[in-house]
């Protein structure tokens, strides 16, 4: 991505970001939903930061031997939910997504999703998901 005269990569990822809130994340269709990011972190119950997270999702059906299945809850959470909040940084913007995750038991939680977007991609990668904060 070529930079417009005048301009630096921390202006781009301020446009980027403004004006998404409330609405849904860019590109969420092509979202990438890493197999490591899930298997070795929202799934293990041996990482230091994600054995909680991986507590509350093994609680609601998920696995890591059936890691797609959570890969694609994310997904499919990402395309339905607006976008709450954005923070443009040098490096991108990142998007938080909230609202209910599709679970293999059928439940239904509230999940927050965040998201990066690099400033020289279009393609939303997941950082990190977990129950969402109680307001």
């Amino acid at each position: 991505m070529a930079i417009p005269e005048g301009y630096c990569w921390a202006d781009i990822a301020f446009l980027r970001a403004a004006d998404v809130k409330g609405e849904r994340l860019p590109n969420a269709a092509r979202a990438i939903v890493p197999e490591r990011k899930v298997k070795e972190y929202l799934l293990s119950e041996t990482h230091p930061d994600g054995r909680g997270k991986a507590r509350f999702f093994a609680a609601h059906g998920f696995s890591a031997e059936s890691w797609q299945v959570l890969a694609d809850a994310l997904e499919r959470h990402a395309a339905a939910h607006p976008v709450s909040d954005e923070e443009a940084t040098s490096f991108g913007v990142r998007y938080i997504v909230d609202g209910k995750l599709q679970a293999p038991d059928g439940r239904a939680s509230q999940v927050r999703s965040v998201w990066f977007i690099d400033v020289d991609s279009d393609v939303p990668r997941l950082v990190t998901a977990y129950p969402s904060p109680r307001r």
